[in-house]
This record gives C-alpha cells, structure tokens and sequence, in this order.
C-alpha cells in the first residue's frame, strides 16, 4: 500500500509565515538584518541545522549557543495560542484510509506540539512522526524522506511525499520519491509554484481538496 509522508510546516499548519517573522526578528536583533520574506525565500522548509550553516556562512559568524533554543521557544509561546491547520486539510486525512506519516525539519517537540494545537494529532500514530534530529542531514538532503519509509516499512518507489518547499522538494527527488508541491499556505512567495515545479514537483495545486483527486492519479 501507498504511504503518504506529509511535510508538516506549510502543508499540515499554517505556520512558515510566523515562523521566519519570528527568525527575521531574531537574526535582525543579532546583527544580521532581514525581513520575513526573505527569511521565507531563503530558509523555509530546512532542517535548523541546515538555517545554522547557513546564515552562519552567509555572516562569517557563530550564532549565540542559545539562538536555537531561544527561537524554538519564542515560536512555541507564539503558535499556541495562533497556529491553524492549514484550511481543508483534516477533512482529507479523514477520508484518506491508506497509511501516512509526517516527516518535518522540525524538531519531534514541535512536531507533535503543533498537531496536538492544530487538532491534526490524532490522524497519525505517534511512531508515524519523523523529525530532521533523527538523521544526519535535513532536507534537502534525502536521508529524512528515506529514513520515514524504511520506518514505516515501505519501499520509497511505494511512497509520495506532499511538500511545500524547495529543500523539502529537492529532498524528495533526491530520495527517488515522487512529490506533490503545495501552495497553499500563507507564505507563499508569487512565482513559488514555478519555483517547485522547476525543483521537481510532479504536481502543484493550492487547495487540500484538490489533493485526493491528484493521488488518484498515483495510487493502485
């Protein structure tokens, strides 16, 4: 049977706008300035691992040794009492009967947190949710993506991914797994579906509703 591995961020809640306002808040008062779009464009979707090298190399800096644990916290306090599932998206876990997991650049915390704010926690069994911690490399490198279906028992050739992002895309393609591009969430950057499509991202659309008609498609 098909597994489904649904990003989490962007694809299951609406998070990424508030997310990097709050990382641009936080590189700003640093010393790094740059505002949420930007954020947005350039670190949506990695592993914090991969953000950490990265503004780290963009600086020639080293982040403060509380600056993940500082964000990760400021993003806890702000989600609980604003984050939403992204609009349609219980409905189609609800008529969707195949096996599914998350596989987020998140940390497990987070994870579980936002479907547990979201409402979305139980459509998944908790050993169904995979975080960027567990492997030695985040999107966009494969090793989440492969490291979720050898989980869950299934071969990647018998999975699809849904992602929002280019790293979550390029992990995707990387990893030999067909991908479906989402762009419905509030972040999304006009010209982000070309973006996708270009990265590898076999479908775009922009309404949950849609998705169990583009599965159709791939499923047996």
């Amino acid at each position: 049977m098909t597994l489904l591995i649904f990003d989490c961020d962007g694809v299951l809640v609406d998070s990424e706008l508030e997310s990097n306002r709050i990382l641009a808040a936080a590189l700003t008062a640093w010393g790094h300035p740059i505002d949420t779009k930007t954020s947005i464009t350039r670190y949506a979707g990695m592993s914090m691992q991969s953000l950490v090298a990265h503004v780290e190399a963009e600086t020639g800096r080293q982040l403060p040794p509380d600056f993940v644990h500082r964000h990760r916290s400021e993003v806890s306090r702000v989600f609980d009492t604003t984050l939403r599932a992204i609009a349609g998206v219980a409905e189609v876990l609800a008529g969707h009967d195949g096996r599914r997991c998350v596989a987020s650049s998140s940390a497990p915390q987070r994870i579980e947190r936002s479907l547990r704010t979201t409402g979305l926690i139980d459509y998944f069994p908790s050993d169904a949710l995979f975080s960027a911690t567990m492997v030695a490399r985040g999107k966009p490198a494969p090793d989440l993506f492969l490291y979720a279906a050898d989980r869950m028992g299934v071969a990647p050739s018998d999975c699809i991914i849904i992602e929002d992002s280019l790293p979550g895309v390029q992990a995707a393609v990387a990893a030999g797994i067909p991908v479906l591009g989402f762009t419905g969430g509030g972040h999304i950057l006009d010209g982000h579906d070309e973006k996708l499509r270009a990265s590898g991202a076999t479908e775009i659309f922009g309404d949950m509703a849609l998705l169990p008609g583009l599965l159709a498609r791939y499923l047996p």
